[in-house]
């Protein structure tokens, strides 16, 4: 993979929009190279400063990554659980919403029906939480926004799935949401 080749892609891909690539998108991009030469164009690009390793097999476009940085970490989040269906949930959502007091600095929360698991990038941590909700509910309790990469939880959602994962309940402002106090009355009853 010559640079000028990748730096052309990079380029035609940012105007797309795309500024988040997986291994395997670059390796289709560069199909004529063999597995041992792509391994070290990736290690060179990175280098070079053209690419941004995020996490293993995700790379950022660096050309991109600085004009099209606000929905990047949810890009890669994406991309680390293809496949699968994930939101934005938590204390993530519970700060946008207003739920909680504290904004979460560097992190995003995200629920998920791949594994769980945290992902340290240089654009901030991820943590996924799995969820066995179904597609259907999933697709029912959360809203998709044009241009945002993942799906969000409405509020009722995001405040029922921080009590069923047991955590940080307490940052809860029961006030904010009318919804998080007949969550935590029918919880108190059953």
């Amino acid at each position: 993979m010559k640079q000028i080749e990748l730096i052309k892609s990079l380029s035609a891909l940012e105007r797309r929009g795309i500024s988040v690539l997986t291994k395997k998108d670059l390796e289709k991009l560069f199909s004529l190279e063999g597995e041992k030469a792509m391994e070290k164009s990736l290690q060179r690009m990175v280098k070079d400063g053209l690419l941004i390793r995020a996490s293993r097999g995700v790379y950022v476009n660096a050309l991109a990554a600085g004009r099209n940085s606000s929905w990047i970490v949810e890009d890669i989040a994406k991309a680390l659980r293809p496949g699968n269906l994930s939101y934005v949930s938590l204390e993530t959502m519970l700060s946008e919403h207003g739920v909680i007091s504290q904004i979460p600095m560097n992190r995003l929360t995200v629920m998920t029906t791949g594994a769980k698991g945290t992902h340290d990038t240089p654009f901030g941590t991820i943590e996924f939480t799995h969820t066995k909700r179904s597609v259907p509910d999933i697709l029912e309790r959360t809203i998709s926004i044009q241009d945002r990469p993942l799906r969000i939880a409405k509020k009722r959602t995001a405040v029922s799935d921080l009590l069923r994962v047991g955590r940080n309940t307490n940052m809860i402002d029961y006030e904010e949401s009318e919804e998080g106090l007949e969550e935590k009355t029918e919880e108190g009853a059953a």
